[in-house]
């Protein structure tokens, strides 16, 4: 299991590669496939649980989610999301973000913001949580951003996206995301400080990138612009609950081979106990 020391020393040495995951048999698959780090992103709203942004999910489905994936992926570094209005001062932050890390036995937590989170990262890493930041496309201000749209287009709001990935590295944050922003300003941000940048929608020049789950194997039903399906799962599962379906239906499943069965020895003398105690038999 790579530690958040060994994380930021990966800089510049190796791409880092991040997934995210929400339940057991993902977290598997990706501590079988070499994952780096997972994380268990506040996305889950959209992707397991039906929303249709990150904003209802609370810090309960968070640990509830985080718990699974830890029992799947005991060997992987797993950093957690902080949800929606649950660290907006150093108290509430710090009471959060213990009930992460004792309850999912998370190895860190992220969260969204710049300037403005700083004293909450300081307190937390005072703390001894390790702490990766967010910035760009940031899901918890959706409504502010008004929709889902590339951020840091502007100069200004280029010069501050770099001035808040500048104070999070100077902090002692682990990793910086960067998310829904352009390449140059990716590659700018993440040759101008020590920390490591991991890209998700901001292009190539970035120290690591991470996806999510459901996109990068073909589950979503819509992909997004960044996203590559490196799998068709979506269409395996449909095919084959089809092909259930069809088994069923012209009574091949389950075959002879796929049940169980009784000796005709032990069949018999059920029967001949069953009958003999019927109302009216003779005994």
């Amino acid at each position: 299991m790579l530690t958040a020391p060994e994380i930021r020393a990966l800089k510049g040495q190796r791409p880092l590669v991040w997934m995210t995951a929400y339940d057991v048999i993902q977290a598997q698959v990706s501590e079988e496939a070499g994952i780096d780090v997972i994380l268990v992103g506040d996305s889950l709203g959209m992707t397991t649980m039906g929303y249709d942004s990150t904003i209802p999910v609370t810090l309960s489905d968070m640990i509830h989610h985080a718990t699974m994936v830890r029992r799947g992926a005991p060997h992987t570094m797993m950093i957690v999301d902080f949800p929606f209005l649950t660290y907006p001062d150093v108290p509430t932050a710090l009471t959060n973000a213990r009930r992460i890390m004792q309850e999912s036995l998370a190895n860190g937590v992220k969260l969204e913001g710049g300037h403005d989170v700083i004293p909450v990262v300081d307190a937390l890493i005072k703390e001894k949580v390790p702490v990766i930041g967010h910035l760009g496309l940031t899901p918890q201000s959706v409504h502010v951003m008004g929709g889902y749209k590339v951020q840091a287009k502007t100069s200004e709001s280029i010069a501050r996206l770099i001035r808040d990935a500048e104070e999070l590295s100077a902090h002692g944050v682990t990793a910086i995301v960067l998310e829904g922003i352009p390449d140059r300003v990716a590659r700018f941000v993440t040759d101008h400080i020590d920390t490591p940048t991991i890209g998700i929608g901001a292009g190539p020049h970035v120290d690591g990138q991470v996806l999510v789950f459901h996109d990068c194997l073909g589950l979503s039903p819509h992909v997004p612009k960044f996203a590559r399906p490196f799998a068709d799962i979506r269409n395996i599962m449909i095919q084959g609950l089809q092909d259930y379906r069809q088994a069923v239906m012209d009574h091949s499943f389950p075959h002879n081979s796929e049940t169980y069965h009784i000796t005709d020895n032990a069949w018999n003398h059920f029967l001949q106990e069953y009958q003999s105690s019927e109302p009216g038999s003779s005994q």
